[in-house]
C-alpha cells in the first residue's frame, strides 16, 4: 500500500511539472476568433498623471476574467510599434480575445495587461510622419515614462504584485525594441521579457547584456521571435547569436512570415502561456516550427541551405535543365524538382561541426552557388557548419583579438615560395620588446594552410582562450602541409598507403630548416624548444609526431588530433623513432606536454590506430593526455574541442 501512495504522488508531481512547463505550440484557426459562451475579461482606459512628459498619459488595460480587487496580479505591460499607439493591438491584434480563449482553456496564469502609448511626447497621438526626431526620441523617454510614472500608477490603483518576478514586459516591432532595451536595461524591474519582430530601436547585444552571467541569474524568461521573411530579422538573430556565446538561457522562435499581426499574435499567444510559472530552460530549444536559419557558411543573402531546430538541413538549388540533382553530404541525397525549376531535398539530421559537400548534377561533382568553398576534399568544395548548442568557444566574442597575416617565403628545400599563416595574438603590435612562444599547427590531408584558419576557427578559439586566461599569448603558424625536395628519390607508394606517402613527404623538413628560421627572424619569438610547439589533426597529427620526435631539441610540446605515428601493427613502440620513447623517465622530463585525442565515433580503423597508441604509450610509461570528443568524427568539431583543449596546456610553467 505503502507503495502505491509513493507511485501516487509521484505521479501527481509529474503531471504538476508537466502542467508547470508545457510547451505551447504554433497558434492555430480560431485562436484568435472572439467566443461568445467563453468567460470574458475587460478593457477599460486609464489615465495616469506623467512627470516625465508633464501631461496626463492614457493607456488601455485588460484585467482578466473572473478579475477580483481581492486578489493580486502579475503585469504584463504590452507595447505597440512605431506607426500606433495604446489601441494598435486592440485595433489589430484582439489581444483580449486571445487571452480570454486560452483562459477558457487553463493555459494562462490570471494576470492585468497595460497597453500603453510607447510615445512620451505632449501629443502622443499617431499622426504625421512616425520618423520624425522627435517621435523617435519619444519611444526611448517612455523608459522613464513607464518606471516613474505608470507603473507607480498601475500598483496604487489596481492589486498587482509590486515585484520583478510578476512584472513583464513585450511588444512588437518598435515596441519589441523597447521591451528588450528596457526589460534588459532594468532586470531589477522585470523578469519576463519578449520581443516580437524588434526593430532597429533595439540596442546592440553588447549594450543590452554587458554582464551575461548577472543577466542569466536574473532572467526568469526572455522570448525572442520574428517572421522568417521579415526584413528586420537581423536584429533578433544577433541578439540570438550573442546569447547562443554566452550560454544565456533564450527562447529564439522563428516563424513563417512577415513584419505584420500574424506573427505578432502569436507571439503574444506563446509568450502569455509561459510567463509567471515555473519555466525549465533545459526546454528552450524544443520551440521551433520547421523554418530554418541560413548556414553560417553560406554567401551573403542565400537563404539555403537552411539548418532546421533539429540539424536536419533543407537545400535548394535551381537548375531547370538537369536530370538530376543530389546533394552529397556523406550520404547521397535525391533532390526533387518543382515546376520552376527548383530542386530541394531535407536531409537527415547532420552531426554537429564542420561538413564537406557536393552538388551533383547529372553526376558531376560541383560546389553549391549558395555557400562559401572551402579547400577541402583535395579539391575546392561546399561546406556547412552545423553550430554545437550552448557552445561559443569557438565562435567571435567581444574580446581583444588577434591577427591572421598571410607570409610568402622561400623555400630552400623545395626550391619554390610558399605561403604561411601566422595569427599575433591580440596587443602583439603594441609592445616592441615583447616576445612569444611560437605553434606549428598542421592541417589534414586534402585539405591545406586555409584550414585552421577558416573551418577551425582557430584564431577565435585562442583569442577567447587568452581573454578568459586560460591560455598563454602565443603565435601560431598555419603552413601547407605538402613539400617535395626535387634532389630526392622518392618511395614506391602504393594507392591508400598514408605512411609511405607521408615518407615522401618533405615538409618536415621544410618545417625545420626553412619556416622556424624564418618565423624566428620575422617575429618576435622566443627561439628555444621550451617555447615551440607542434600540433596536428589526422595527417598533421603523424606529421607532428614525425618531426617533433626527430627534433627533440626543438619542441618541448606535441599534440595529436585524429593523428598518431601509424606504427605498423606489433611494432616496439620503444624501438619507434630511433628509440625515443625507450627511456620513459628521461623523455617525460623533457616533453612538457603530450597530448593525443580521437573523436568517439571516427572511422574504426582511425579510432583503433590512435587508441591503439594511446595504450602502447602508457604501457611504455609515456606521460600524455588522451581525450576522446564525445559523438564526433574525423572532422573539424573533434579537431576544434582538441585546440580548444591543448592551447590551453602549453607554455606553462
Amino acid at each position: 500500500m505503502k507503495s502505491l501512495f509513493t507511485f501516487i504522488a509521484l505521479t501527481l508531481i509529474v503531471v504538476s511539472v508537466m502542467k508547470a512547463q508545457n510547451i505551447p505550440v504554433q497558434s492555430q484557426r480560431g485562436f484568435d476568433s472572439l467566443r461568445a459562451s467563453i468567460p470574458h475579461g475587460k478593457i477599460d482606459t486609464i489615465s495616469y498623471n506623467s512627470k516625465t512628459v508633464g501631461i496626463t498619459r492614457k493607456a488601455l488595460i485588460y484585467t482578466p476574467p473572473g478579475y477580483s480587487k481581492k486578489k493580486k496580479y502579475p503585469v504584463l505591460y504590452l507595447l505597440h510599434g512605431i506607426g500606433g499607439d495604446k489601441k494598435e493591438w486592440l485595433n489589430g491584434g484582439n489581444p483580449q480575445i486571445i487571452l480570454d480563449n486560452l483562459y477558457a482553456e487553463g493555459k494562462l496564469t490570471p494576470m492585468i495587461v497595460i497597453m500603453p502609448n510607447g510615445r512620451a511626447m505632449k501629443d502622443d497621438r499617431s499622426v504625421g510622419n512616425p520618423f520624425d526626431k522627435d517621435k523617435v526620441e519619444a519611444f526611448a523617454t517612455f523608459e522613464k515614462d513607464m518606471l516613474n510614472d505608470l507603473i507607480p500608477y498601475v500598483e496604487k490603483s489596481y492589486p498587482v504584485l509590486a515585484d520583478r518576478e510578476h512584472r513583464a514586459i513585450a511588444g512588437l516591432s518598435m515596441g519589441g525594441g523597447q521591451s528588450l532595451n528596457f526589460g534588459l536595461g532594468n532586470l531589477d524591474k522585470f523578469a519576463w521579457i519578449g520581443g516580437f519582430s524588434s526593430a532597429p530601436n533595439t540596442k546592440t547585444p553588447e549594450e543590452l547584456v554587458p554582464h551575461p552571467e548577472e543577466t542569466q541569474k536574473k532572467l526568469k524568461l526572455l522570448w525572442i521571435s520574428c517572421g522568417d521573411k521579415d526584413g528586420l530579422i537581423t536584429f533578433s538573430r544577433r541578439l540570438h547569436d550573442y546569447l547562443f556565446q554566452y550560454d544565456i538561457p533564450h527562447i529564439y522562435y522563428i516563424e513563417p512570415g512577415v513584419h505584420d499581426f500574424k506573427v505578432w499574435k502569436n507571439g503574444l499567444f506563446m509568450f502569455s502561456q509561459l510567463i509567471f510559472k515555473p519555466v525549465d530552460p533545459s526546454t528552450f530549444t524544443s520551440y521551433h516550427t520547421n523554418v530554418g536559419e541560413p548556414a553560417s557558411t553560406n554567401v551573403p543573402n542565400a537563404p539555403y541551405p537552411q539548418i532546421l531546430p533539429d540539424n536536419r538541413v533543407v537545400f535548394r538549388v535551381k537548375a531547370p535543365d538537369a536530370q538530376k540533382v543530389q546533394i552529397d553530404l556523406g550520404k547521397k541525397y535525391d533532390m526533387v524538382k518543382d515546376p520552376d525549376g527548383f530542386w530541394t531535398v531535407t536531409t537527415d539530421p547532420i552531426v554537429i561541426g564542420f561538413h564537406y559537400y557536393s552538388l551533383l548534377i547529372d553526376g558531376v561533382a560541383l560546389v553549391d552557388p549558395s555557400s562559401q568553398t572551402f579547400y577541402g576534399m583535395g579539391r575546392m568544395a561546399s561546406g556547412i557548419d552545423i553550430p554545437e548548442a550552448g557552445t561559443a568557444y569557438y565562435l567571435p566574442k567581444n574580446v581583444p583579438h588577434g591577427q591572421i597575416r598571410s607570409i610568402n617565403y622561400y623555400s630552400a628545400v623545395t626550391g619554390t615560395w610558399r605561403k604561411a599563416f601566422v595569427y599575433t595574438p591580440p596587443g602583439y603590435d603594441d609592445d616592441f620588446n615583447k616576445r612569444y612562444p611560437v605553434l606549428y599547427l598542421q592541417h589534414g590531408g586534402g585539405e591545406d594552410e586555409t584550414g585552421w584558419p577558416i573551418q577551425g576557427k582557430a584564431d577565435f578559439i585562442v583569442d577567447n582562450l587568452i581573454a578568459d586566461g586560460k591560455a598563454q599569448p602565443m603565435l601560431i603558424v598555419m603552413d601547407r602541409g605538402y613539400a617535395v625536395d626535387p634532389t630526392k628519390r622518392r618511395m614506391e607508394a602504393k594507392p591508400g598507403d598514408l605512411r609511405a606517402a607521408m615518407l615522401n613527404n618533405d615538409f618536415p623538413t621544410v618545417l625545420v630548416k626553412d619556416v622556424i628560421p624564418m618565423i624566428d627572424k620575422t617575429f618576435r619569438t622566443i627561439p628555444d624548444r621550451d617555447h615551440r610547439a607542434m600540433a596536428g589533426l589526422s595527417m598533421g597529427g603523424f606529421q607532428t609526431f614525425q618531426t617533433s620526435m626527430t627534433n627533440l631539441d626543438k619542441f618541448a610540446y606535441v599534440g595529436g588530433f585524429s593523428g598518431a605515428a601509424f606504427l605498423d601493427p606489433g611494432t616496439d613502440i620503444t624501438k619507434a623513432f630511433d628509440g625515443v620513447w625507450a627511456d620513459a623517465d628521461a623523455f617525460n622530463k623533457k616533453v612538457k606536454v603530450m597530448y593525443l585525442s580521437i573523436g568517439t565515433v571516427e572511422p574504426e580503423r582511425m579510432y583503433n590506430s590512435v587508441n591503439g597508441f594511446h595504450l602502447a604509450l602508457e604501457k611504455a610509461g609515456i606521460k600524455h593526455i588522451y581525450y576522446e570528443s564525445p559523438g564526433t568524427s574525423h572532422e573539424w568539431q573533434t579537431w576544434r574541442r582538441s585546440l580548444n583543449q591543448f592551447a590551453g596546456l602549453i607554455f606553462k610553467d
